[in-house]
């Protein structure tokens, strides 16, 4: 009951500050050793990544997780999958929260709901002093099991080693039979694209940190009225309770109402990840029409205030988050769900129900309307339209919970 209880907003936001200030005081660390770990957090390009994976594996290794036949029991399937992070937050905790969330939200991306169980990747760091490296390796484990229990899994085991920086992530499995996960190669022309969270996840965490480090970039953005301390700390309150967020809710949902498939959107950002599901689409491909579709995206729920951000750091030749264009990453995002057009709004309204948070119709599978170029690097085809700059429709998450201080008037 705990993973579907009714969301309380405002509630979290309120519970993640007063952690941030409870585990930061504690450890005395300095915000920019967490800002060194910007490069660190970057991903290899999915154009590299591809061209590394060439040979290994089946032709489904690029997906969320590992689906494999058992090879004793007949009609059983072993899926599981990984994944590790350096620091992305202050609060240790939270880090926690976030780095087992991001890794169960694979096998929630396969309708996959109960998890058998979960082995944690540690590393405490050794550029921190023994106690405060004490209270922040504890402190992420805590926030990590924490999760698991609101998934109700467990931590079996795994793998902990001395770093120079700490690292929380982890490996999750489950045994499971046909019905019990949702494959992500079966959409249909028709079918909506729905996305459970809100996107900008990337920008609202670094715009924090430019802040507590008193950085440059963050003056220009103040200096220049794109963004106020309050709509900051709005931004990245929404961005922490968006990440620690788990999609049981969704996979739970996307039986009920006969998903064909979905993925979750993470370090590729939402046009990386949906151009991967379009790709291996083989009902589609199969069906005698596999040049006659297309994803079509048409709008982009974004937290408030990071589409401006992300615009003016581009305008002024600063940084590029490639928030517009589909490539700016998310951590711990949500399910891209392609559903039956007749089923979506009942999926929106009782996820929103459950979970207090609203999801969202972001675009369509439909019959191609764009001449395709082929991709330079992996010699596919592409399948994914995004809407236009200056036609996209963009949903301002959050914007009502604003309330401007005095101190920004």
């Amino acid at each position: 009951q705990d993973s579907v209880a009714q969301f309380d907003f405002e509630r979290l936001c309120q519970f993640t500050r007063i952690q941030t200030a409870k585990h930061w005081s504690s450890t005395g660390l300095c915000a920019d050793q967490i800002r060194k770990t910007e490069r660190m957090r970057m991903k290899i390009p999915q154009e590299k990544l591809l061209t590394l994976l060439e040979g290994i594996g089946g032709d489904a290794i690029g997906m969320d997780c590992s689906i494999v036949p058992s090879q004793k029991y007949k009609g059983l399937f072993v899926i599981s999958t990984t994944d590790f992070f350096y620091p992305l937050v202050e609060d240790p905790y939270l880090q926690g929260r976030i780095g087992c969330t991001n890794v169960l939200s694979d096998m929630y991306a396969l309708g996959i709901v109960d998890i058998d169980n979960v082995l944690m990747i540690l590393a405490a760091s050794l550029d921190v002093e023994e106690k405060s490296r004490n209270i922040v390796t504890r402190q992420m484990m805590m926030g990590f099991n924490d999760c698991c229990k609101l998934a109700c899994t467990e931590v079996t085991g795994g793998q902990s080693v001395l770093n120079p920086w700490p690292i929380i992530g982890g490996v999750a499995k489950s045994v499971v039979t046909s019905p019990d996960f949702i494959e992500p190669y079966n959409g249909e022309v028709g079918d909506v694209l729905v996305l459970t969270k809100p996107l900008g996840t990337q920008v609202a965490v670094n715009v924090h940190e430019w802040r507590v480090c008193n950085d440059r970039k963050y003056r220009a953005l103040k200096d220049e009225n794109v963004m106020t301390d309050s709509a900051e700390a709005l931004a990245f309150n929404i961005a922490m309770a968006s990440m620690i967020r788990l999609n049981r809710t969704a996979a739970m949902l996307m039986h009920k109402y006969h998903a064909h498939g979905a993925t979750d959107i993470t370090g590729f950002g939402p046009k990386g990840h949906i151009q991967n599901l379009a790709l291996n689409q083989r009902k589609l491909l199969s069906s005698g029409g596999a040049d006659d579709y297309e994803f079509y995206v048409h709008t982009l729920p974004v937290i408030h205030g990071m589409t401006s951000v992300a615009t003016f750091l581009k305008q002024k030749k600063i940084l590029n988050f490639r928030l517009m264009d589909g490539f700016s990453a998310e951590t711990s995002g949500g399910l891209l769900v392609m559903l039956p057009r007749q089923n979506a709004d009942a999926f929106i309204q009782e996820i929103e129900r459950l979970d207090g948070w609203p999801a969202y119709k972001v675009g369509e599978i439909r019959v191609a309307r764009t001449k395709r170029e082929n991709n330079k690097n992996n010699g596919e085809t592409e399948r994914v339209v995004f809407e236009a700059e200056d036609k996209m429709k963009i949903i301002e998450v959050g914007k009502e919970l604003y309330k401007p201080s005095k101190s920004n008037l």
